[in-house]
């Protein structure tokens, strides 16, 4: 594993220096890796073929540039930007995932799975951010009811009882909590990507 770094390093610095076959063959060392990782997010090979050329031109810019400065971390390093890149595809082309109104906003569900690779965690971050900003533009009722059933895990029973309004009551502020919430997410063209 520490041999694999010092290639990249090794490679990384011949590179800058201005032997291009360099950049040849940490492209051919990881681009399996690499175009797995998008094509497990976007499902679509033309789309990965599209992520992964931008990902390396990301990545000569950069270089080229002389703004490299991941102490060996390569493979890291190029994941970060092609899941950035993937995010921005996600949000560009407004690939919503699809709500069911009878259940619970379903990006809930996504917070909730515990078992979770570090590329999945990352996205995940990235949603949780993306959820909390949303739910800080509910009215204050909707937002509490909210935040007591999804992150507290509470029943309507105890949100009624916690909040001295009516179970009913509960109900519908949840219900318009989840209608505005996607009135938000359209209003800022914001996608939740999982």
């Amino acid at each position: 594993m520490k041999q694999n770094l010092t290639l990249d390093a090794t490679l990384v610095s011949s590179y800058i220096k201005g032997d291009e076959s360099a950049l040849e063959v940490l492209i051919s060392r990881h681009k399996q890796k690499i175009y797995s990782f998008i094509y497990s997010k976007v499902y679509d090979k033309d789309v990965a073929e599209d992520i992964f050329q931008d990902t390396f031109i990301k990545v000569i810019k950069t270089l080229k540039r002389g703004k490299y400065n991941e102490e060996g971390k390569f493979l890291p390093w190029v994941m970060r930007i092609a899941h950035n890149l993937v995010i921005d595809f996600f949000r560009k082309n407004s690939r919503m995932p699809k709500f069911d109104n009878t259940g619970e906003f379903s990006i809930f569900s996504v917070l909730s799975d515990s078992s979770l690779n570090a590329e999945k965690q990352i996205i995940k971050e990235q949603v949780e951010t993306d959820v909390r900003r949303l739910v800080d533009e509910l009215p204050e009722d909707q937002k509490e009811v909210l935040l007591m059933r999804i992150y507290n895990d509470m029943s309507f029973k105890e949100i009624s009882e916690r909040t001295g309004v009516s179970i009913n009551t509960a109900l519908g502020r949840m219900r318009y909590a989840l209608i505005n919430l996607r009135k938000i997410i359209d209003k800022h063209n914001i996608v939740l990507t999982n």
